[in-house]
């Protein structure tokens, strides 16, 4: 037989009720959280309201005289007055003047021979002279340098050890100083300090030495431009390389009136050179003269030598005393008010004698 299924709905298990005691316990709770949240409330603004009170009726305490901090007073040695130097003041002597000789000869200037060597820079003041008065210029020295024997330099009784400071006036000395140093195994110590007259001599040293890690001094062209840094190194021992015949009298006066321990040392020599390729004759209209040595070798190459129309031009007042003790005529002659360099003088000649 077949059973027959039901299809009445199953009905849900009814919501068991709360007991009413649970409900009326949580309403009393409710009832007193909101009864005592105005209570804290007040019981807080009487507390401050006292304390406020209290603040008011309080008597204000005066407050303690602060005592005064005994300061100890420090015993201070008094300092030693420094004592000022004087001002170098160095007597500046005015430039002697030189000026040509009256009886001048007045033929055209197409060349001029200088007694110096080559310049290397093409911006020399000689080659532009030449592009612009349209001359040809020709430059021969007619000195040159010789260095002094390490016997010859014994016999001036020097020794090298005993100076930490050396006075250079030019690229030959540097030269030979080296040479002199290295012939006679001398190390130069590298505390050695180097005074140059102007900075092309300082940087010529690099050829020698380490240039960054010396003490190098150098003015402008002028030994008076050292005055000051030599003072203050007054406590070395000087050596001041010069040749057999030598221009350093200012640079000797200078160190005197310093009061410098300095030694003057030969250790070259200016000689004539040889000229022997001139086949006894100079074939220009001008030739240029800067030292009294130049002059000397000029007769040493040429014994018979006859000025004639050849115009001589000097720099310098002891060139010019040279000139005329050999009975030459001075044609051309400089530093003067009207001329203070050689090229201004070639120049103002040339434009003279070249307009006709």
């Amino acid at each position: 037989m077949a059973v027959k299924r039901s299809t009445a709905k199953k009905k849900k298990p009814a919501k068991v009720a709360k007991p009413k005691k649970a409900a009326a316990k949580k309403k009393s709770q409710a009832k007193k959280k909101k009864a005592t949240k105005p209570a804290k409330k007040a019981k807080k603004a009487s507390l401050v309201k006292k304390a406020k009170a209290s603040v008011k009726k309080a008597p204000e305490k005066k407050a303690a005289p602060a005592k005064k901090a005994v300061v100890k007073e420090k015993v201070v040695a008094p300092k030693p007055e420094r004592v000022k130097e004087p001002k170098i003041v160095i007597p500046t002597a005015p430039p002697v003047l030189v000026y040509p000789d009256d009886n001048l000869v007045k033929a055209r200037v197409r060349t001029i021979l200088v007694s110096q060597p080559k310049p290397e820079n093409e911006k020399s003041p000689y080659l532009e002279l030449a592009r612009r008065s349209n001359v040809k210029i020709d430059f021969r020295h007619f000195i040159k340098v010789e260095g002094m024997t390490t016997k010859e330099f014994r016999t001036q009784r020097i020794n090298l050890t005993e100076h930490n400071a050396v006075i250079l006036t030019s690229r030959n000395a540097i030269d030979h100083f080296f040479r002199i140093c290295g012939e006679m195994r001398y190390n130069v110590p590298e505390t050695t300090k180097y005074f140059c007259l102007n900075e092309a001599t300082a940087y010529y040293l690099q050829k020698y030495i380490q240039y960054r890690k010396r003490k190098i001094f150098f003015g402008n062209g002028s030994i008076a431009d050292l005055a000051e840094a030599l003072r203050k190194n007054k406590e070395e021992n000087f050596l001041l390389p010069v040749a057999d015949v030598h221009r350093e009298e200012k640079i000797i006066d200078i160190l005197d009136l310093l009061k410098l321990n300095y030694k003057k040392a030969i250790i070259y020599r200016t000689v004539s050179a040889d000229l022997s390729d001139f086949n006894g004759k100079l074939d220009y209209d001008v030739v240029v003269f800067f030292t009294p040595a130049g002059i000397r070798s000029l007769f040493r190459n040429f014994p018979n030598f006859k000025q004639g129309d050849l115009r001589i031009a000097a720099f310098g007042a002891a060139t010019a005393r040279e000139v005329r003790a050999h009975g030459l005529r001075l044609d051309i002659a400089a530093p003067n008010p009207q001329t203070p360099s050689m090229t201004m003088a070639l120049e103002n000649y040339i434009r003279e004698v070249n307009r006709r």
